[in-house]
Formats: C-alpha cells, structure tokens, sequence
C-alpha cells in the first residue's frame, strides 16, 4: 500500500516545538502517513499556505479567516488564551502612536498581531512588515518608533529598554471576554477526511507525550529559539500551550467566531466568505 506523505509546516517557536517535538522525532506512531515536515516563521508559514505549498500547517487564525473557503482548523495544536496577546512597545518609553508617519513594525502581513493592531489602532500609523525577531533590534536602534511584540519577546521586552504602549491581548480579553486566539493547525479541504483525522490523532498524541514530560521536548524546542534559557522557554509553553490546544471546545469555537466577525467589521475579509469551520474528529 502506498505510504500518503502529508507535507507539515509549523513554526519555530517554542510552544509548537514543544507540542510537535513527539512527531518530528517519530516518538509517537505517524498511524501510516508519512510526514515531510518543515519549519519556518509564522509569516512564511501563512505566505506559503495560501500558495498551497503545504497539507497541514500552523497558521495565524488572521490567515485562516482568509483562508476558510480552502481550509478546517484542526482541534488540536491551536494557541489561544489568556495573557497571551501580542505587545505593542514603542522605541521611546511614554510614546503612543498618533499619525501615519509613524512607522510600527509587525510580524507579518496576515499574523494575528498585525489584524489587532488594525482592530485597536485603525489608521494611527504606518505598518511595515519584518520578522518577529528583528522587531525588539530594530526599536532599540531607533530604527522605528513601534513594534508589535510576539512569541518569547513578550517575557523580554523589559530588558531592551522599549515602553510598552499597549497589550493587545489584554484589550482583546476585556472586549469580548474570551481568550484571543492566535494560531492554529489548518488543513486542506482537498485531502480525505479519513487523512485529515489521522494527522489529527498524531498531533494530539504529540502533545500529550509533551504534557507527559516537558522535558523531553526541550532539546527542539533549544534548536529553534531565539531565546534559548530553559526558564524562558517553558514559560513561553505555560502561557501558550494549555487545554484548548488539546481542543479547541466550544470556547474555542466561539473565540474564532468573535474573531471572524470582527475582522468583517473593519473591512479585512469579505462578507461572503464562509466562517472558520473546525474539523470534526
């Protein structure tokens, strides 16, 4: 019988080498498939998943609203919580962006902490795009007068003399009471469902061997980071990965309704584009 190979994009940060570390070393049965997996940055992962370079990938959940006539979210592997928002910091502590000219660097255009920057701060400055970790380098440099923080540099920014303007997750939580959801697993509709729910059961037997003993996934997540402290990195794992990354359930669900009804609000996905469906395992 032919082996499927399932092409797997995920990320570099730490919460998804944790969660994945069980699949890309093979310590839990691949059920049959074979998987071809590679890691990039998350706006790499989103460009790539809308040219359709991938079978399965992490993607911002900003992607998969745009994305949703393509593809299903997956229950497992998504990041979504509290306290878990993206940080807006300026290069000058005491600053807040008020005009066009200014210049506030994102992580990407279709990242999560890109669409809430656009939801809180509409038309107050001008976005340009790099990767996340230039971000805090270029502030520090003066380079820019904003940035938006993600991944480990939420437990770091302090150190880099940056003020910190706003936590866009925390606004997020206090607008809808729910968590904010940033990221998740998205599939392509075109694979069979049966393939679908077997790479499901996989990434969910990834995490659980992870839950079982974190430890054992430290020596991925050590190769990808841009921090590389352990107390750092576990951190980073307690704040994002938590129950509704095993599930999403229906908090979950209504998270990314919230989400998708938003983003229509403000003009960033178009009204006839169906919402965000979560596959049915």
């Amino acid at each position: 019988m032919e082996t499927t190979t399932i092409k797997l994009g995920i990320s570099t940060c730490p919460n998804d080498t944790f969660a994945f570390h069980g699949l890309m070393t093979q310590a839990v049965d691949w059920r049959g498939l074979n998987f071809a997996i590679e890691l990039i940055d998350i706006q790499q992962l989103n460009d790539r998943l809308f040219a359709g370079d991938f079978d399965v990938a992490k993607a911002s959940f900003h992607a998969a609203l745009l994305l949703a006539d393509r593809t299903v979210v997956l229950p497992s592997g998504s990041a979504l919580g509290f306290g878990v928002g993206p940080m807006l910091l300026s290069a000058v502590p005491g600053a807040v962006p008020t005009n066009s000219t200014q210049v506030v660097l994102c992580p990407g255009q279709h990242t999560t902490a890109t669409l809430l920057l656009k939801l809180f701060y509409p038309g107050t400055a001008r976005i340009e795009h790099i990767v996340f970790s230039d971000i805090m380098p270029k502030l520090e440099r003066n380079e820019a007068e904003f940035g938006v923080c993600i991944h480990e540099g939420r437990f770091t920014w302090q150190n880099h003399g940056l003020g910190l303007v706003a936590d866009l997750g925390t606004r997020w939580e206090a607008e809808t009471n729910g968590p904010l959801p940033l990221g998740g697993i998205m599939a392509q509709r075109t694979l069979p469902p049966e393939t679908i729910a077997t790479v499901q059961a996989v990434i969910r037997d990834s995490l659980d061997l992870a839950v079982a003993d974190p430890s054992l996934a430290l020596p991925s997540m050590r190769k990808y980071a841009q921090e590389f402290e352990d107390d750092v990195l576990m951190k980073h794992v307690d704040l994002y990965v938590n129950a509704w990354t095993r599930d999403l359930g229906d908090t979950g669900r209504s998270a990314l309704a919230q989400l998708s009804t938003r983003a229509k609000s403000i003009g960033l996905v178009d009204d006839p584009m169906p919402a965000i469906e979560v596959f049915d395992d």
